[in-house]
């Protein structure tokens, strides 16, 4: 914005000058030349009364002196043809004065001043002074020079005072631009100071009224949050007691353990809506584990519904740059989804195998497939949520992946789910 004002005002300045300044030294030129002439004018004036009266030698004798004092060849033409002075052939303007016409020419040599002198009694004699280019011109060059030095200082002038108006301009908008990369970066107690014309200013009183409102209502819905998952509790602890009431062992303490990652789950997200800024450091965890332990998990129910599991894990460590909660969020709702929308005896397999750089996570069934959008955030064609696969694709986002939905080999739904190494604290 600095530079295009600087130009236009730049632009506006040199027309403006040379609508100005070029007339200004045509002026000077015409002025100059005219000066020339009327001095001419005069020297050939002041000799009208010796042509008229005195005698050849006089006239040659005042020519001289004249011609001498003035620097301009002068030449008088006599009737009866004798030239006085700076002998030179007769021009026509010679030839029309002669006839009693005084006028002013122009020649090659410069400007001639030819004056008639009426009077004699041998006829009218002819005085002829020319004006050299050099006498037209004199101080022409220098007045031009100083009008475009004075035409350059102008237009730095007006160049120096645009920059300024500018930078008022710009540094607003400037300040404008940051606070919304600020906010956008989740800086959200970023504000800007209204400064500028009334318009930026109420442009800046805006975007804080706007950073305040956004302040608020996300406030509102951490604590919204917040308060559902802490409602959950609630039944949490009566699943809890009613697992610690069962007779067999073994099923107490697998719903037990089941109601305590629930819970563990419910804590995280409590903290999670809490949080004012991102967690220091870049996230890590180790897919191997994470993918056994919650297949472990499931199987328990799939041997329940009849569900036959494959699991092909890669031997771990497998790093990847993900939280460990949200990974373990992600592979809960992919396997969930098989359980939710598949019959009971449908078999599935799970493999985790390293790929180019990336660890590929893949969740295949024998289902009747995935139906067209499933992976649209709050979209579902089965009465779910519509969120599982949407977790699952922010989990890979955040480890630099992506998520794919793809026909299983045996004809039904396969998710991709490929995920990026941890990244360095540097290159975060």
């Amino acid at each position: 914005m600095r530079a295009r004002l600087a130009l236009l005002v730049a632009a506006v300045s040199v027309l403006t000058l040379i609508a100005f300044l070029v007339p200004l030294a045509l002026l000077v030129r015409t002025v100059a030349e005219d000066r020339a002439t009327v001095r001419a004018t005069a020297d050939a004036q002041s000799l009208v009364p010796v042509v008229g009266t005195a005698d050849a030698a006089t006239i040659r004798l005042t020519v001289e002196q004249l011609a001498a004092e003035s620097g301009r060849p002068v030449s008088v033409f006599l009737p009866d043809g004798t030239v006085l002075g700076a002998q030179t052939p007769r021009t026509p303007a010679v030839a029309l004065a002669a006839r009693g016409q005084s006028l002013t020419g122009e020649s090659a040599a410069g400007r001639e001043v030819v004056i008639a002198v009426q009077g004699r009694a041998d006829g009218t004699g002819v005085i002829r002074i020319v004006v050299p280019q050099h006498e037209l011109t004199a101080g022409v060059t220098r007045a031009w020079l100083v009008l475009a030095l004075l035409g350059v200082i102008l237009v730095l002038i007006g160049l120096l005072v645009a920059d300024r108006l500018a930078r008022t301009l710009v540094r607003p908008i400037s300040d404008l631009s940051a606070v919304s990369h600020r906010l956008a970066n989740a800086e959200l107690d970023a504000r800007v100071t209204p400064a500028g014309p009334p318009e930026l200013r109420e442009v800046a009183g805006a975007l804080n009224h706007l950073a305040t409102r956004i302040q608020v209502l996300l406030v509102q819905e951490r604590e919204q949050v917040a308060d559902l998952s802490h409602r959950l509790r609630t039944p949490l602890t009566a699943l809890r007691l009613e697992a610690e009431s069962l007779r067999d062992p073994e099923d107490a303490a697998r719903i037990t353990a089941a109601a305590d990652g629930l819970e563990r789950a419910v804590t995280g997200l409590i903290r999670q809506a809490r949080w004012r800024h991102s967690p220091a450091g870049p996230a890590a965890s180790d897919a191997a584990a994470i993918v056994a332990d919650r297949v472990a998990f499931w199987s328990v129910l799939a041997e329940d519904t009849g569900r036959a599991v494959t699991l092909d894990l890669a031997p771990g460590p497998l790093p990847v740059g993900v939280a460990a909660d949200d990974l373990a969020a992600a592979v809960d709702a992919l396997l969930g989804n098989v359980f939710a929308h598949t019959p009971d005896g449908t078999s599935f397999a799970v493999r985790l195998a390293p790929d180019a750089g990336e660890v590929v996570l893949s969740v295949a069934d024998e289902g009747p497939g995935m139906p067209a959008g499933a992976v649209r955030r709050g979209a579902s064609a089965a009465g779910s949520t519509g969120l599982g696969l949407d977790i699952a694709r922010r989990a890979a986002q955040t480890a630099g992946g992506r998520l794919e939905l793809r026909t299983g080999p045996r004809g039904g739904a396969q998710v991709l789910l490929r995920l990026g190494p941890p990244t360095s604290p540097r290159q975060a």
